[in-house]
């Protein structure tokens, strides 16, 4: 299969990258982030959740986030709303995109959302019919797509079976993610192989971790698969609570400086996402968990 000559990059790190940080991050500053992401280029930017304040507190401040923004022609600002009064509280900031998180592991499944793979489904469908009454596009994630910190190695026929159950149920993508980082490029293509077997390669989307350092190696044989939608962090900023160990996610950086050099168009600005990254980093006290935002960094001596 030819590798796309255009990759989208879905930025999550205002969402994913901050829901677990320690240091509270005012809303101002994640506005100011989201801000930069958009101006530089990326069209495509989860900017928060509506969850529970009590589980994820970091995301208490969706609702003054999502109307404080200035809202850029062009750029969609997604939000993960796990449940029909996420939803109902999304759409009163005008939210044009939401997405749903399951899991093709059952223990992660019942560790993250307490409840089974079947029961997540099942709890998808008020929240997809109300997205489509109020023309909502709607993303869905699914985790752990090639192992599991409670299962070890995940069948890809299970990851295939939620992707179309998904599908089927009115998302528009569906992102594949390497939840606990372990995967390998041959893991990459044996679980696309399959999963490509129930949902077009179109329609899906690669979101890595670098916890054993194969995320890019593991972009690459996705890209190389047909995928052209990339998750990605600016800063490398993220984890993942239920997966121990599990470090950030891709670095947006990292990933866009691999696909500059490998001539593939995505409209992003390299250099403003450094700065983004910096802008981040410099508020919560480290460098970037990114080996070009530092690199480039270095060479230049200032930011």
């Amino acid at each position: 299969m030819t590798t796309p000559s255009t990759i989208r990059l879905y930025e999550v790190g205002p969402r994913d990258g901050l829901q677990n940080e320690p240091k509270m991050v005012p809303a101002e500053v994640k506005v100011k982030l989201i801000e930069r992401l958009a101006a530089a280029g990326l069209t495509k930017i989860e900017a928060t959740s509506f969850v529970s304040p009590k589980w994820v507190p970091q995301m208490a401040d969706a609702a003054q986030v999502m109307t404080e923004i200035t809202r850029k022609t062009g750029v969609d600002y997604p939000v993960l709303t796990p449940n029909l009064k996420g939803l109902e509280a999304a759409l009163e900031t005008g939210v044009t995109e939401i997405a749903i998180f399951g899991a093709a592991s059952e223990s992660f499944s019942q560790k993250n959302i307490n409840c089974s793979i079947a029961e997540s489904l099942e709890r998808f469908k008020p929240v997809m019919d109300r997205a489509s009454q109020e023309n909502i596009a709607v993303r869905g994630y699914v985790s752990c797509v090639l192992g599991c910190p409670y299962e070890g190695k995940i069948d890809p026929g299970v990851v295939a079976d939620v992707a179309f159950k998904m599908l089927d149920m009115g998302c528009y993508e569906i992102s594949l993610g390497d939840t606990i980082g372990g995967g390998t490029p041959k893991d990459i293509r044996d679980m696309l192989n399959i999963v490509m077997e129930q949902a077009p390669v179109e329609k899906l989307a690669l979101h890595c971790h670098d916890t054993y350092g194969q995320a890019l190696a593991n972009i690459l044989a996705g890209l190389e698969m047909g995928i052209s939608v990339i998750d990605s962090s600016v800063a490398g900023l993220g984890g993942c609570p239920y997966a121990a160990g599990a470090s950030g996610n891709v670095a947006t950086e990292d990933v866009l400086y691999m696909l500059n050099g490998l001539g593939i168009e995505t409209g992003v600005d390299l250099d403003k996402i450094i700065d983004a990254a910096w802008y981040i980093s410099d508020f919560l006290g480290r460098v970037p968990a990114s080996k070009v935002a530092v690199a480039l960094h270095n060479n230049k001596g200032s930011r």
